[in-house]
C-alpha cells in the first residue's frame, strides 16, 4: 500500500484529543493553523514552563493508524485524533524514519520529522493503561516510544485524508529518533 494521510485533526484548546476536520492548513515555520501548539518556540505547557524560549520541535504530531488498530484489537477507545495528532497515516513505518526525514504531504506540504513524542500521564487520563500500552522495551532492553512522531513545517500547504505521503531521507549516516 503506498503511504496515504488517513485523518487530520487539529485543535485551538489545549485537549488531549483534537477534532478530526476534512482539512488542516500547515504553515510554515509554525504549525497546524488554529492549533493550540502553532508557534515558533514551544507550546506543550510543561515545556513552556521549562523554557518557552525553545524552539518548537512539536509543531505537528503524527501517528500511524496501524497502532490505532493494535491499540483497538486490545480492547482500547482510540480513533483519529483521540491521541492528539494532527495527522494521522496509513503504509509508513514513522517510527522506523531517522531524524530529518522529510514527508512530503499532498500537493505541496513537508514536515521534517524532529523525534518522537514522549507518552505522557494524558494517556492514562484518556483510558487507563494506555501509557504503557504505547511503550515498550528495544532488544537491547532500552525504552520503545510508540506514540508517533513530531515534526517541523518547512513547506506550507493544504493536507486532507487521502493525500499522497512521500518520503525524503537526509543524507547518511541517519540518525534514530530521540523523545522532542
Amino acid at each position: 500500500m503506498d503511504p496515504i494521510v488517513t485523518a487530520v485533526a487539529r485543535s485551538a484548546a489545549h485537549t488531549f484529543s483534537k477534532s478530526v476536520v476534512p482539512e488542516i492548513m500547515l504553515l510554515k515555520g509554525l504549525g497546524v493553523e488554529g492549533d493550540a501548539h502553532l508557534g515558533v518556540t514551544v507550546r506543550h505547557r510543561s515545556r513552556v514552563k521549562a523554557d518557552p524560549s525553545q524552539p518548537n520541535l512539536r509543531q505537528v504530531h503524527l501517528i500511524h493508524a496501524e497502532l490505532h488498530d493494535e491499540l483497538q484489537l486490545a480492547g482500547f477507545n482510540v480513533a483519529e485524533g483521540t491521541m492528539g495528532e494532527n495527522i494521522t497515516t496509513r503504509g509508513i513505518d514513522l517510527l522506523a524514519l531517522p531524524r530529518g526525514a522529510w514527508l512530503h504531504l499532498g500537493a505541496g506540504a513537508v514536515v521534517e520529522i524532529t523525534g518522537l513524542r514522549n507518552p505522557c500521564a494524558q494517556l492514562d487520563h484518556y483510558q487507563q493503561g494506555l501509557t504503557a500500552a504505547v511503550l515498550g522495551r528495544h532488544p537491547d532492553g532500552s525504552l520503545m516510544r510508540r506514540a508517533g512522531v513530531m515534526g517541523i513545517v518547512l513547506e506550507g500547504g493544504e493536507v486532507r485524508a487521502g493525500d499522497a505521503i512521500r518520503v525524503t531521507l537526509p543524507a547518511l549516516p541517519h540518525l534514530a529518533l530521540e523523545r522532542v
